[in-house]
């Protein structure tokens, strides 16, 4: 609910960079950033002077036994997270905090107003300068995350946070993967694609669409046109193009056209093309079928007749056509 003027922190790794002498400490840039960002005055620990956080080392001891016994499960960070935070709260009602009366939770309620407001959220991560290989990739922790091919054999700065991997260059977001935590070091890295980052290579090499990697998870609309398309002459390039589709339009809408295509029976680049401009257009992507015989008959069908080329024979004229 605020933020505190002051606070005291132990020298740890992602705070401290090197233990000076006395209260000399190099603290980590991007630790020094998070305190600029909230206002805060950090003071840190002498090393190896437990008396200064006695009463911290029992709290993490009886919290640990409070929260962690028996070992929850959760299926990623952020649950985790909020549950941990909402056990934390509710606990507070329980604790009596020892030196003033009552519980934990009622001397937050008594020091909230003297806490400074909180203002927008400070974006931490962990900043690196990577280059990216001439495959499109970036390595970090032993796995591979591509990167628009555009920025092949070209620096990046590759942003670090606790579930997610983003790539930056030139002052703007060029991509975002979900990170890889595998702790185990007997497993080999994982690479992970994104198959739009390719479509500017195989604009140039549509064969390289057949057994590239990058476009094995191709979603189902587009796994199905392409076992279509590539059974025809031609076929790599008009899928190529297809796909080129989504870097001009809604992927969601180009892969509606594509849907409706198949679902007609008319897998080509025109119909797609046709469907497409109908749904950005807001119109029906439905044709009604009208029946009007009488408007297609002819009353007079017209004769052929060739003696009117005749007409052309005798007059000065260098080029008929």
């Amino acid at each position: 609910g605020g933020v505190p003027r002051r606070g005291i922190f132990d020298n740890m790794k992602t705070a401290v960079d090197r233990i000076g002498s006395g209260k000399a400490r190099q603290v980590n840039a991007r630790f020094a950033a998070m305190a600029s960002h909230y206002l805060f005055e950090p003071e840190f620990c002498n090393p190896a002077s437990g008396w200064e956080k006695g009463q911290i080392e029992k709290n993490v001891q009886d919290a640990r036994r409070r929260l962690w016994q028996p070992l929850p499960n959760f299926p990623d960070l952020d649950g985790l997270n909020a549950w941990l935070e909402e056990r934390c709260i509710a606990q507070w009602g329980q604790i009596v905090h020892g030196n003033l009366p009552g519980s934990v939770a009622d001397a937050h309620a008594g020091e909230i107003s003297s806490l400074m407001a909180v203002g927008r959220p400070f974006d931490g991560f962990v900043e690196q300068t990577k280059r990216v290989t001439p495959t499109c990739l970036v390595h970090f922790d032993r796995n591979r995350y591509s990167v628009p091919a555009s920025f092949a054999n070209r620096p990046v700065s590759l942003r670090i946070y606790p579930g997610r991997i983003v790539v930056v260059a030139e002052g703007q977001i060029l991509c975002e993967h979900a990170r890889i935590i595998d702790l185990s070091h007997h497993q080999p890295g994982r690479t992970v694609y994104d198959w739009r980052h390719y479509l500017a290579v195989i604009q140039r090499k549509p064969g390289a669409l057949r057994n590239g990697a990058p476009f094995l998870d191709l979603p189902e609309a587009f796994r199905r046109l392409q076992g279509l398309l590539l059974k025809r002459p031609g076929g790599d390039r008009e899928m190529v193009e297809i796909l080129a589709l989504v870097l001009h339009h809604d992927e969601q809408a180009v892969l509606c056209a594509v849907e409706v295509a198949l679902e007609a029976g008319v897998p080509t680049k025109t119909h797609i093309l046709n469907l497409l401009h109908r749904l950005v257009d807001g119109k029906e992507t439905e044709v009604t079928l009208i029946d009007a015989p009488q408007a297609l008959t002819l009353r007079q069908e017209p004769k052929a007749n060739v003696a009117r080329y005749d007409t052309l024979r005798g007059k000065d004229v260098r080029q008929a056509s």
